[in-house]
């Protein structure tokens, strides 16, 4: 009887699991979906990234101290083995992964470089960064091109 409970249990636990992804997939727009699904995972070196929508596009997340706050969160558990706690290009990895990192304190670094090819080469990545695709919502990616923009800012006060 026990091991019947038990089937039981995880049958109805895997039926919850299955049922709340499938929620989650109906709940974002069936635009969303058809990009997320077709669209290549990373742009091509050829490809200009003024051509891509949110490369022109503005960002619609106003920075604020608590988008910030969420943005340095996520920063710090997914891009700062790389790209440093301070954005300073000396994270945990370059040297064992043979990677040349910019020095986001430099107003150099991104210049030239829209919030929206910002917002691209998040999503998309680059090189041997892998993109976020959709492991983050576009509202939280957006906050991270605002956070990426206050390095440079506090290092030139």
């Amino acid at each position: 009887m026990s091991n019947l409970l038990q089937v039981l249990g995880i049958g109805i636990a895997m039926s919850i699991g299955v049922w709340s992804v499938q929620e989650k997939a109906q709940e974002k727009p069936a635009e969303t979906r058809v990009a997320a699904t077709t669209a290549p995972p990373a742009a091509s070196p050829a490809t200009s990234s003024a051509a891509t929508p949110s490369a022109k596009k503005e960002n619609p997340v106003k920075s604020s101290p608590e988008v910030l706050a969420a943005a340095k969160k996520v920063f710090g558990y997914d891009c700062a083995m790389c790209h440093g706690e301070t954005g300073n290009g000396k994270g945990d990895l370059v040297e064992s992964m043979s990677l040349k990192m910019k020095d986001w304190h430099d107003p150099a670094a991104l210049t030239g470089m829209s919030d929206g090819d910002i917002y691209d080469l998040i999503v998309k990545g680059k090189d041997k960064m892998v993109g976020e695709g959709d492991r983050l919502a576009p509202a939280k990616v957006w906050g991270l091109v605002h956070y990426v923009r206050t390095f440079a800012k506090k290092s030139s006060t």
